[in-house]
């Protein structure tokens, strides 16, 4: 799996010849292996790409993420099948035990929770009202203290005026961000060998990400922390490539010291495991570092 994430900002046309991906602009011609690639993110609705370029790129297991005129992303490449899709896999996923799916999706709501109470403490806040949610948390979250600490936990890092049903700048780029972490969960997903339509909590048959809107929960507060420390009043192309970068943040996951990507690549492993049945238990422990870069990504044309 490649670990390079291109930013594609400006008219240009993109091919492949020799296992490499050409981007051509109006100055210059651009190379880079196509093992090499995590994904592209088009931002600009003037790139003409081949439809060898896709096909390689899917079959390289690395994602293409299209955005509107409004620079947000409206669409991915999600690949039909995978080396590991099996039907068996399917029928596990349909008929995954009630009670794994709840004592998952209670570990996923208490891993997200915690990890907003760290959030809001590195932004130096006084977190205890989400520790209060985390210790009333029930099997399957039936009490919904998801929402309850979300709705706090906004207010805390973004000031007492935010909502996330305004339309601004914050919400823009929390929105880009967490498109890029869905996108890079369902790729875990498929990848995997399973769908990503059949979620735990999430079940709109208008959602075709159900599983991954899930699975990607613990991980959206590396969003809000990046968000909620920079300075801006429009969605610009630094503001992406910040966002994007964060794929490569250093973090600790369960223990060990990973990018973020891969920290999220084996927590998608480890959930789908444990729902097949194939392990007996599931951690989910996250910790950020107490400062994020603003600046660092990894290419853009």
């Amino acid at each position: 799996m490649g670990w390079r994430s291109l930013i594609v900002t400006q008219h240009c046309k993109v091919t492949t010849k020799n296992r490499t991906l050409v981007v051509q602009t109006d100055s210059e011609v651009n190379n880079v292996p196509i093992e090499d690639i995590n994904q592209v993110v088009f931002t600009t609705t003037r790139a003409l790409l081949s439809a060898d370029a896709i096909t390689t790129l899917a079959e390289a297991n690395a994602k293409v993420i299209f955005s509107g005129r409004d620079g947000q992303p409206v669409t991915e490449t999600t690949n039909l099948y995978s080396d590991r899709r099996k039907a068996d896999l399917v029928r596990l996923q349909v008929n995954w035990p009630k009670s794994l799916v709840e004592n998952l999706w209670t570990k996923i709501v208490a891993a997200k929770v915690s990890i907003q109470a760290q959030v809001t403490k590195l932004c130096g806040y006084d977190n205890q009202s989400l520790l209060d949610d985390l210790d009333t948390l029930e099997i399957n979250d039936h009490s919904n203290r998801e929402a309850t600490a979300a709705r706090k936990y906004f207010k805390l890092i973004f000031g007492d005026d935010f909502s996330r049903s305004d339309i601004c700048a914050t919400n823009a780029a929390l929105n880009y961000g967490y498109s890029i972490l869905l996108s890079t969960t369902n790729r875990a997903i498929v990848s995997a060998g399973h769908i990503t339509e059949i979620g735990m909590h999430h079940s709109s048959v208008a959602n075709q990400y159900n599983l991954g809107s899930d699975l990607m929960e613990p991980f959206r507060p590396a969003i809000d922390y990046w968000v909620a420390n920079q300075k801006f009043t429009d969605l610009t192309p630094n503001i992406k490539y910040g966002l994007i970068a964060l794929l490569n943040l250093e973090v600790t996951f369960n223990g060990k010291k990973a990018l973020l990507q891969n920290a999220l690549d084996e927590h998608v492993e480890n959930c789908l495991a444990y729902l097949d049945g194939k392990r007996n238990n599931c951690r989910i422990e996250v910790e950020f570092p107490n400062e994020v870069s603003s600046d660092a990504f990894n290419d853009h044309v």
